[in-house]
């Protein structure tokens, strides 16, 4: 399962924006450089025109040159002081709460020096607002509270500038009472408008990061699930696959040899097997392209999958291959669900499979079907292999895990080892659905396992029967039974 490399969705897929916000969005320097500007332009125009305009002398009084020297210096301190607070807001995003304190602090500082905010009063609601959008509650109001504090302390000091101007009996009283409260209020009143924008602009996107965060998380739940159902898919199609080709390409295999075996001495028993090959070969077309027919159509309509009724056409299949099958109980009821019946089914022609293949010329193979209180038991063995061949290979594993995975859907479980000299297979499936008789009719079951002296006597047991040809070996005795690999 992959994760994307980057977010599926992302503010600009929660929220709908116009082109100049979007472009904001997708650029926020350009917001940066955009606040700056905002400060910094009224600001130095502001700090210019005070480096360089002296106050009007009275009539017939000359102004000291100590005095005009103190005009000067207070905008150029003012310039630079502003210079310096234009800097400090570009890293108010990453910042918030640093840059605050330093346009605190310049601003305190312009208005001692010049005895004017230059402006500082809109950097404070500025900086204000970046700590209020990206920071706790509790931070914002203890930066609001020191930050006003300290502005509101210098603008009182308004008459206590350090250029200031005049002779001290002058008093040189830049501003009163009333304008210094008026001062006070217009920076509080800044601050707060900046601080409840900030703090809605942080709920908002804290909802929108909400909204993002969990599309994203249901986007990757999505794709997830695709992945194992594909991944579900592949695996259901390679069983298929592998029950469907393995299972026809050993027939196959085995009448063609027995064929070319029979050609010269029976060769209506050579058109026998041919015709049979031929049938095997369409049959297993057939079922191949009902598997990869999902691939490509996946409306396609459905075709009948093997059953119960069909494991006697199986066993006469494997039995026109040249095995000698004995089969006990293949008429016993099965649940009608169709998946249980298709499950007993592969698992006797997969294990008929690897008896084909791994035990060539075995003297006989078994398979028993029973019903055993609420289970049904499959069980298939074989008596080892009658010859040895030099070409002969291991299978690969996935015939035995196919069978595993059919019956672990039900609660089953399958055994599959050696078994005196050949092989057995032995599966064991709980039964669903309703009970049924005997005789395939829907009823209480039960799990007596004793008779009632009522009832009537138990019919006789389904004779075994064994077709097929049985391989003598002249005089070689049986060889040892090789380790076998899982198909």
């Amino acid at each position: 399962m992959s994760d994307h490399s980057e977010p599926l969705f992302t503010e600009l897929s929660a929220r709908r924006l116009g082109p100049v916000r979007a472009f904001f969005v997708r650029r926020p320097v350009a917001m940066d450089v955009l606040v700056m500007a905002w400060f910094v332009i009224p600001a130095l125009l502001t700090a210019v025109v005070a480096a360089g305009t002296t106050p009007a002398p009275e009539p017939g009084v000359a102004i000291p040159p100590s005095d005009e020297a103190a005009f000067l210096v207070r905008g150029l301190v003012g310039l630079l002081l502003v210079i310096l607070g234009a800097v400090a807001l570009f890293w108010r995003r990453r910042w918030p709460v640093h840059v605050l304190a330093v346009i605190t602090a310049l601003g305190a500082a312009c208005t001692l020096v010049t005895g004017s905010t230059l402006g500082f009063d809109l950097a404070l609601a500025l900086a204000l607002y970046a700590v209020a959008a990206s920071r706790p509650t509790s931070t914002t109001w203890l930066s609001f509270a020191a930050a006003i504090s300290v502005m509101s302390g210098a603008v009182w000091l308004w008459d206590r500038t350090l250029l200031s101007v005049g002779t001290p009996d002058e008093g040189n009283e830049t501003s009163s009472v009333g304008t210094r409260i008026a001062g006070i209020i217009v920076i509080t009143i800044f601050a707060l408008v900046a601080l409840a924008i900030g703090t809605s602009v942080r709920g908002r996107r804290q909802h929108v990061a909400d909204l993002v965060n969990r599309a994203n998380a249901l986007a990757r739940d999505r794709d997830q699930q695709a992945q194992l159902a594909r991944a579900a898919e592949r695996s259901r199609i390679a069983r298929e696959m592998h029950d469907v080709v393995a299972h026809s390409l050993s027939v196959m295999i085995a009448l063609a040899d027995g064929a070319g075996a029979a050609l010269a001495r029976s060769p209506e028993s050579s058109k026998v097997a041919l015709d049979e090959l031929s049938s095997t070969g369409r049959a297993a077309l057939a079922d191949m392209r009902r598997v990869l027919g999902v691939l490509d159509e996946p409306e396609a309509p459905f075709e009948p999958q093997p059953d119960s009724e069909d494991l006697a056409c199986l066993v006469d299949r494997f039995r026109a291959a040249g095995m000698t099958v004995m089969a006990t109980g293949l008429s016993t009821p099965l649940p009608a669900d169709a998946g249980f019946q298709l499950a007993v089914y592969r698992i006797v022609q997969e294990a008929l499979t690897n008896a084909l293949r791994h035990a060539p010329g075995t003297a006989r193979a078994d398979v028993v079907l029973e019903r055993t209180g609420r289970n049904v038991e499959v069980t298939i063995t074989d008596q080892g292999p009658g010859l040895v061949l030099p070409d002969q290979q291991a299978g690969s594993g996935r015939g035995v895990i196919g069978m595993r995975e059919r019956v672990g859907v039900y609660g089953g479980m399958v055994e599959a080892g050696p078994w005196g000299g050949g092989w057995r297979v032995h599966a064991v499936l709980p039964w669903v659905g309703p009970e049924v008789s005997d005789d395939g009719v829907p009823g209480d079951r039960g799990t007596r396992t004793q008779r009632d002296p009522g009832d009537p006597p138990s019919p006789a047991p389904e004779p075994q029967t064994a077709v097929g040809p049985v391989p003598q070996p002249d005089t070689q005795t049986t060889p040892p039974v090789p380790p076998r690999s899982d198909p």
